[in-house]
């Protein structure tokens, strides 16, 4: 680890000298000196997890750390090889060297050993290393080094099933659905699909359709779905979204089709509604008409009995 720390401190000093000047040049010659005493300081590994454009806080808490006079230490951020994040010079926060990605976008909380990355991006995932160097006599000297691997995570819209044509369903017709979420990150592992159809649930997985945006770095994805129409039973479709470990599912709101015998029993009950409202209204109407003639011949009897 001290071996690759090493390398990466080698190639931060040939790539920023040229632009920053002496001061960056004492900054990288600061850490490749600790990394050289890195030898029997052990790192830790911190993996930390931040919603998008939010703070993400990366810890370089140490034991004993309530004891140390912030004004006797150095504490340097960087993340990968050529990017300076942050730095406390012996209890003065300095800025002349920071990689412009990060000006004004990070503090530092020396009551925790926290550095608050503002604004959190999806550029800015990545592993960022803390050395903390105590000046001792004169002579400085690492006393804690730790790195933090940070992943950035933006919430998926709820998943929408919708019909690729319109129309009426008819029994054993196909049907093609799609479903679909977006503005998401990081990628999903998979989407699938859960029809219920009586006491029974079945699960489909289907290639999923993976679009990223060039500018935010958001996924988009899509699923497809083609079934048959049964005749005789309602079924429910379900759309899942499946994320990273530890994120979870996200479920779509159901959709029912409803089978051609269930159909075909509104027909049926409807039908015969209106077979007897038909034969009501032609009783009423013979009625009606028999009851006007009857008033109409006795009419005739009386002007003849005149």
């Amino acid at each position: 680890m001290a071996q690759l720390l090493l390398l990466k401190a080698v190639k931060h000093t040939e790539v920023l000298a040229p632009v920053h000047g002496k001061s960056v040049m004492e900054v990288c010659v600061f850490f490749l000196y600790a990394m050289i005493l890195l030898p029997g300081i052990a790192a830790s590994v911190h993996q930390v997890k931040s919603f998008l454009y939010h703070t993400a806080y990366l810890s370089c808490y140490f034991p004993n750390s309530q004891k140390t006079d912030i004004k006797d230490l150095r504490v340097f951020w960087q993340k990968g090889a050529d990017e300076v994040v942050h730095e406390v010079y012996y209890g003065q926060e300095k800025h002349d060297n920071l990689s412009p990605k990060y000006i004004n976008r990070t503090k530092m909380d020396m009551d925790k050993w926290t550095l608050q990355l503002l604004n959190a991006e999806i550029v800015d995932e990545g592993q960022y290393v803390c050395i903390i160097q105590h000046r001792d006599k004169g002579s400085p000297k690492v006393i804690h080094t730790s790195e933090c691997l940070l992943h950035i995570i933006a919430n998926y819209s709820q998943p929408k099933i919708a019909p690729l044509r319109t129309g009426e369903l008819k029994p054993n017709d196909y049907l093609n659905l799609s479903c679909s979420s977006s503005g998401g990150y990081p990628k999903p592992k998979q989407m699938t699909w859960l029809i219920s159809q009586g006491n029974k649930t079945s699960r489909f997985i289907h290639p999923m359709n993976v679009s990223q945006d060039a500018v935010t770095k958001l996924y988009n994805v899509t699923t497809m779905l083609n079934i048959t129409v049964p005749a005789n039973t309602l079924i429910t479709i379900t759309c899942l979204l499946h994320l990273e470990e530890q994120l979870g599912s996200l479920v779509s709101v159901p959709l029912e089709i409803p089978g051609g015998k269930m159909e075909q029993v509104k027909i049926n009950f409807f039908g015969p509604l209106i077979a007897v409202i038909v034969v009501i209204t032609l009783l009423l109407g013979f009625v009606i008409l028999k009851k006007n003639r009857n008033s109409s011949s006795a009419n005739q009897s009386v002007s003849l009995a005149v």
